[in-house]
């Protein structure tokens, strides 16, 4: 709260802050735009299926008004997905994200085409399921959704890296967070309507406010846990001066990917059962939504395996232990009792292959944990452990931004 009140004193942040609150009211006014040529009465009943409740929590329950902002920013993140994908893959791009920020700028190009291709498909795919839901089943009808669709997920993109730019936090992650925050009212109503109709008591409610307390608890422990490697730097003679002599340590988090692996888990095992519901007449579809659906064993056993996955995966593009163990000789740094270069990158290596199983393991537990919510308290809500641990991790790291926006503007005044 003293950060809170401390960046609101200062012009620079109060305007980054304002502008931030300014796009997150543009998202919920486009939250409730509907589609041109759907018919909401018809519409319900089409999209009253379980394979779309994290979409409509992400999307702050624009999908099942299926307004302009229906499809949310998920066809951005599966673009995402698969250019961290190609960067592993295909040396062309490889080398873009070795090529510092004009590299990036072209990865972030690559990535924008993608996202429009990607929920273009999705759209056209979508307009074909919600044939029943269509006032005139046309062509026209059919390219007016589809268009639409896309348009709102590209100027919802957009808006991401405007926030980016000119407000504080990460954009799309903001928007992602807006999205379940927003949903909070409506899932606060929905118990105090099982605790009217008499479908739940209020020591079930209370057991899921304790659990909830906890998991956030446990959230903030693991994103903020570190190992910390320590490192000595030796001692240079450069002209008359001496350099070097310091102690310091590498800090390895346990949980490195933070929230990413959820969600690009979750936008796999989604396509599937997404492209299933197309065709709900088709026997090998039915089973495949049988299968994926939330509680099913088959569905979270691979949701857990692609959790671990991609912790490692994102892990790796991310942070290249050769890299760290090169610039750490380059500048006479080692770690005690291990010779510099390649033994110093092995122990690194082995240490972050140790903790990161521990935070994805922590992952995968969170993220199955509404199961274990229903299952004691009876509450049927879509708000579980992945909305918790987005929105938990999305808050810290946007608290962390503000905090060294407030630390560079004590230096300046030092300075001045």
């Amino acid at each position: 709260m003293s950060t809170l009140q401390s960046a609101w004193k200062l012009d620079e942040l109060r305007r980054k802050i304002l502008f931030t609150m300014g796009m997150f009211l543009v998202f919920r006014i486009g939250a409730h735009i509907p589609v041109p040529g759907v018919d909401s009465e018809a519409l319900k009943g089409l999209l009253n299926q379980n394979i779309f409740g994290f979409i409509d929590v992400v999307s702050g329950g624009a999908f099942k008004k299926f307004t302009v902002f229906a499809m949310g920013i998920m066809p951005y993140i599966n673009a995402s997905i698969i250019m961290q994908l190609l960067t592993v893959v295909v040396p062309y791009f490889e080398k873009l994200a070795k090529e510092g920020q004009e590299g990036r700028k072209k990865m972030v190009q690559f990535t924008r085409y993608g996202t429009v291709v990607l929920g273009f498909l999705q759209a056209v795919g979508m307009s074909f399921y919600l044939k029943g839901a269509l006032v005139h089943p046309n062509f026209f009808s059919y390219a007016v959704i589809a268009i639409t669709l896309t348009a709102g997920t590209a100027f919802l993109m957009w808006m991401g890296e405007l926030i980016t730019e000119k407000g504080i936090g990460n954009g799309i992650s903001l928007i992602i967070f807006a999205g379940i925050v927003s949903r909070l009212p409506s899932g606060i109503n929905t118990m105090v309507q099982y605790l009217k109709q008499g479908e739940t008591n209020i020591f079930a409610v209370l057991a899921f406010l304790v659990i909830a307390v906890v998991i956030i608890a446990g959230v903030v422990a693991m994103h903020e846990g570190q190992r910390r490697i320590p490192v000595q730097y030796a001692k240079r003679v450069v002209g008359r001066k001496v350099y070097g002599g310091q102690s310091t340590h590498i800090p390895l988090k346990v949980n490195q990917a933070g929230v990413i692996p959820v969600i690009f888990a979750m936008s796999i095992l989604m396509f599937p059962t997404t492209i299933a519901g197309f065709f709900p007449n088709n026997g090998v579809a039915a089973w495949i939504s049988h299968v994926l659906s939330f509680r099913h064993p088959v569905y979270m056993l691979l949701y857990s395996l692609l959790i671990i996955f991609f912790t490692y995966f994102y892990t790796a593009v991310t942070f290249n232990p050769t890299d760290v163990a090169d610039n750490m000789k380059k500048y006479g740094g080692f770690i005690p009792g291990l010779r510099p270069g390649k033994p110093t990158a092995e122990y690194i290596d082995r240490v972050l292959t140790r903790i990161t199983l521990a935070g994805a393991v922590f992952l995968a537990f969170i993220a199955l944990l509404p199961n274990l919510v229903m299952a004691i308290t009876g509450l049927n809500l879509y708000f579980g452990g992945t909305s918790l641990l987005i929105c938990v991790g999305v808050a810290l790291e946007t608290m962390k931004q503000l905090e060294s926006h407030l630390l560079m503007r004590h230096y300046q005044g030092f300075m001045k």
